[in-house]
C-alpha cells in the first residue's frame, strides 16, 4: 500500500509540473522578429504597414557598424534604446564612413550594417559577405557654406558650374576624406567636371565625420558636402547657410543589410535580422518619418521601407 501510494503521489507531481510548463509558454510564444521558429525556418520580417509584432525576449550583444550622419543626426540616439527594450539585445554601435563600416563588416567585425553607399553596399552583396539588403529611408545631400556666401557661389544655376566656379575661385572647400558614402559621391561629382582638388591650397580633408567636418567648415570659413540630416542637426552651432540643392544626383540613400554567417563566424544573424526586422516595421518607419519635425520643421529622414527604391531628390515643396 506504501508503494502505491508513492507512486501515486510521483504520477501527480509531474503532471503538476507539465501543467505549471505548459502555461509559462503560453504567455512567452511569439518568435522573436527573423528569429528561428523551427529547424531551418526564419520568422519572415514585419513589412512595412504591417502590424508590430510582439517578439521574445533575446539576449547578447549586436555590433551595428553604422555611417557617422546616422550618429550625429541623433536618429540613433532614439531607434537602438527602442530596440534593445523591445529585443534584450545589447547593442554596441560603432560609427564610422559607410566605406570603413563596410569593410569592418566584411571582415565579420559586425553583424549588421546601416549605410548610405549604394556601389560599396552592392560590392559587399556580391562578394559574399552581406545578406538581405534592405531599402529604409533616403534624404538628400546639400553643399553648404559660410554664411553671406562670400564666394558668391549660389549665383550659379548648376551643380556642375558650382564646382567649377569653386575651383576657378579658389572657394576653400573642406571633404570628408574618409571613404564615406558622402565622400564617395563628392569625388565623383569632382570626376564629372574634371576636377582633380587634391593637393590644392584651397581643398583640405578631415579624414573625420560630417559633424566634425562641418565644425572644420564652420570655424575655417569653408564650402562643404554635407547631408540634410547632419547640418540640420548642428545649424543651431552653425554660422552657414545652404548654399545648393534639390539635384537628383544629391539623393542620399539608406540600406540595412545583415553580414553573412556563413562566411564569418560568429556573426549574430539572429540580432542582425531582428534590427533589420525592426528598422523596417511600419510603426518605426512612421518615427523615422516624422523624426525631425517637431525640431525643425521638416523630416530629417525620409521612411522607405516596402518602397521601390528612389529615383530623385526630395521635392523642395515637401519640406
Amino acid at each position: 500500500m506504501q508503494r502505491f501510494l508513492l507512486s501515486m503521489l510521483a504520477i501527480c507531481a509531474v503532471v503538476f509540473a507539465v501543467a505549471c510548463s505548459d502555461d509559462d509558454d503560453d504567455g512567452d510564444s511569439t518568435p522573436a522578429i527573423g528569429s528561428t521558429v523551427a529547424a531551418g525556418t526564419t520568422a519572415a520580417p514585419t513589412s512595412a504597414g504591417g502590424a508590430a509584432a510582439s517578439p521574445t525576449r533575446a539576449s547578447g550583444n549586436l555590433i551595428l557598424a553604422t555611417t557617422t550622419s546616422t550618429q550625429d543626426s541623433g536618429l540613433l540616439d532614439v531607434l537602438v534604446p527602442m530596440f534593445e527594450d523591445e529585443s534584450g539585445y545589447t547593442v554596441q554601435t560603432i560609427a564610422l564612413g559607410s566605406g570603413q563600416a563596410i569593410e569592418q563588416a566584411s571582415r565579420g567585425d559586425a553583424d549588421v550594417v546601416l549605410v548610405h553607399s549604394p556601389a560599396a553596399e552592392q560590392e559587399m552583396v556580391a562578394a559574399g559577405d552581406g545578406i538581405e539588403r534592405t531599402l529604409v529611408m533616403h534624404n538628400d545631400f546639400i553643399i553648404v557654406g559660410p554664411e553671406g556666401d562670400p564666394s558668391d557661389l549660389t549665383a550659379e544655376e548648376t551643380l556642375d558650374d558650382l564646382l567649377r566656379a569653386t575651383a576657378d575661385k579658389a572657394a576653400p572647400f573642406v571633404s570628408r576624406g574618409d571613404d564615406s558614402g558622402t565622400h564617395a559621391l563628392e569625388l565623383k561629382l569632382w570626376q564629372r567636371v574634371d576636377i582633380d582638388p587634391a593637393d590644392q591650397d584651397w581643398y583640405v580633408e578631415t579624414g573625420q565625420g560630417m559633424g566634425a567636418t562641418l565644425q572644420v567648415a564652420n570655424q575655417q570659413g569653408r564650402y562643404t558636402l554635407s547631408d540634410r540630416a547632419t547640418f540640420l542637426a548642428q545649424q543651431d552651432n552653425l554660422q552657414m547657410q545652404i548654399i545648393y540643392q534639390d539635384d537628383p544626383v544629391l539623393l542620399n540613400v539608406y540600406h540595412v543589410i545583415v553580414v553573412n554567417p556563413d562566411k564569418h563566424d560568429g556573426v549574430n544573424a539572429a540580432g542582425a535580422r531582428a534590427f533589420a526586422a525592426f528598422i523596417t516595421r511600419a510603426d518605426i518607419q512612421e518615427l523615422i518619418g516624422d523624426f525631425g519635425v517637431d525640431e525643425f520643421g521638416e523630416p530629417l529622414f525620409f521612411a522607405d521601407a516596402g518602397k521601390p527604391e528612389p529615383a530623385g531628390v526630395i521635392p523642395a515643396a515637401a519640406r
